[in-house]
């Protein structure tokens, strides 16, 4: 069974910092990409970064390019979203997701198959 588990939520002060992670297992971890999306009641779900299975690529939004660093730890079938100076519209569910990737294509363009519960990441201003 697929399981993808975020943790590391929580409420910040605005510039503050957060890192989440996303445990996978079910599935052979180097073989996909994982990506991190997020979402506020009431707007649609917002792709925010991925990271490529296969050479470890980082992609990610520009609305948080600079800010936010994904990772990997292949040994621990893991991935990071560490948040630094974050934002009152930071503040959102955000989930983890995952897809066997078509090689040809990003990590970014792709429509995600399994995806875990979410956790709350809330910024005070």
């Amino acid at each position: 069974e697929v399981q993808l588990v975020e943790s590391g939520g929580g409420l910040v002060q605005a510039g503050g910092s957060l890192r989440l992670s996303c445990a996978a297992s079910g599935f052979t971890f180097d073989d996909y990409a994982i990506g991190w999306f997020r979402q506020v009641p009431g707007k649609e779900r917002e792709w925010v970064s991925c990271i490529s299975c296969c050479d470890g690529s980082p992609y990610y939004s520009g609305s948080v390019e600079g800010r936010f660093t994904i990772s990997s730890d292949n040994a621990k079938n893991t991935v990071y979203l560490e948040m630094n100076t974050l934002k009152p519209e930071d503040t959102a569910v955000y989930y983890c997701a995952a897809v066997e990737p078509d090689l040809r294509y990003r990590c970014s363009d792709h429509s995600y198959e399994y995806w875990g519960q979410g956790t709350q990441v809330t910024v005070s201003s």
